[in-house]
């Protein structure tokens, strides 16, 4: 038995650990030190339909109860639906839209639900689309929660293109999120569209004069990029999608660190780093500032710069990303930054990010590193995998088992699981 197959076996015993311990809906217990959204039963973030994520995940391959998946499907549709603005791809009818579609077994399976849940999502979505309208023709300047992957219209857009991809309101979303883009007309600066006044934690903080420009994924234009690559691939277009992705690429090419150990971007851009101009040399800063996660960092970059060369068919930038991602994997100095297990930022969003881009890269060439990773990962956790005692998707078990399951089985059937993170 080789090496690989190993830590394939104990990357699939120890998510099937973690899963046998959140069999019961009624003896699973959340920690309550989270804002309510994140409390509800249709929360990805903090709820039980993050927990039914991953036991759908392990029952479509084979490796899990539909009985128990169904049991906290169940519980996660138990509450009201969320369609109001407050509801996200993280949270309400969205979040249970795109649940709902992946448990969906046929056409027929679910099929109410899914409606019910489509048509608040829609009505949801076309507000938003609204709003974000009239604030660009304001001139105005967004918020992070307008455009995000967890709060805003980028991770509508991700719902409806793996939901209905050719459906009129996922061009419409596709339509604002290419607009997003561009600078605003009266901007003497002409930064790219999606500055923001507000700090990373979303709100106006006198430790950021001028605001910033975010490249993360979980709150930055990681996202935006790729899900404007994904539909690009799968031939859902709009005008000036392809431009979109290009103005995207320059800040990402212009910001880009090169060092030693290999390539990174900051997490954001503040204003006074904005004037001083695009990186033009080798970079003195060391990359180990750099935490390599999903949320902010050289994974979730690296995955969407990945996908936006496979969109093009532009296989420089393509091979790039790749190796970005290998020589992350490869710098102990980066993963020491590494102090927490989940998928946000943790080993386990690690992981499942170099998995999608060794999946898609010529001749897998992060097998080895993936082996390691899952490893550590594994030998992180307590012999019992309760390390990390809340269940949930984002930080605890829930996703740490889904990221040790798709490594160890190596597919993602149907509508991919990891599309809550735009990695898919």
């Amino acid at each position: 038995m080789t090496t690989a197959t190993t830590t394939a076996n104990r990357a699939h015993s120890t998510a099937r650990t973690i899963l046998d311990s959140l069999t019961d809906p009624d003896h699973v217990r959340f920690l309550p030190d989270k804002p309510a959204l994140r409390q509800r039963p249709s929360s990805l973030g903090g709820g039980t339909a993050g927990v039914a994520l991953a036991h759908i995940e392990a029952a479509r391959t084979g490796h899990g109860s539909w009985n128990t998946a169904k049991a906290w499907l169940t519980r996660a549709l138990s509450g009201p639906v969320n369609g109001s603005d407050t509801a996200t791809l993280w949270s309400g009818a969205p979040a249970l839209g795109l649940l709902t579609t992946i448990a969906a077994t046929s056409p027929t399976h679910l099929a109410r639900a899914r409606t019910r849940l489509d048509e608040a999502t829609t009505r949801l979505t076309l507000h938003r689309l609204d709003q974000a309208h009239a604030r660009l023709d304001r001139d105005e300047l967004p918020t992070l929660a307008e455009f995000d992957l967890i709060q805003g219209l980028t991770g509508l857009a991700a719902y409806h293109l793996h939901t209905h991809p050719d459906a009129d309101i996922t061009a419409q979303a596709l339509t604002y999120l290419a607009r997003l883009t561009l600078p605003l007309p009266d901007d003497p600066d002409q930064r790219p569209g999606w500055w923001t006044e507000q700090s990373p934690h979303n709100h106006l903080d006198p430790d950021f004069p001028g605001g910033h420009l975010n490249l993360g994924t979980a709150h930055g234009i990681a996202a935006p990029l790729a899900v404007l690559s994904l539909a690009l691939h799968h031939g859902v277009t709009v005008d000036g999608h392809t431009d979109a992705i290009g103005r995207i690429l320059n800040v990402l090419d212009t910001r880009r660190h090169t060092g030693p150990q290999g390539t990174w971007w900051p997490y954001y851009i503040t204003p006074r780093r904005w004037s001083t101009g695009p990186t033009t040399a080798p970079s003195t800063a060391p990359s180990t500032a750099q935490r390599p996660s999903w949320c902010y960092g050289t994974p979730g970059l690296a995955r969407a710069q990945q996908l936006a060369g496979i969109a093009l068919g532009d296989h420089g930038r393509r091979a790039k990303a790749e190796q970005a991602m290998a020589d992350c994997l490869r710098d102990a100095s980066q993963l020491d930054t590494l102090t927490d297990l989940g998928l946000c930022h943790g080993w386990a969003g690690l992981l499942h990010c170099a998995w999608r881009i060794n999946a898609d890269a010529p001749d897998a060439p992060l097998t080895q590193d993936l082996d390691r990773i899952a490893l550590t990962l594994i030998d992180r956790l307590e012999p019992d995998g309760h390390h990390s005692p809340d269940p949930e998707f984002l930080d605890g078990r829930a996703g740490i088992a889904l990221a040790l399951h798709t490594y160890a089985t190596g597919t993602a059937p149907g509508v991919p699981w990891d599309a809550y993170l735009a990695l898919a």
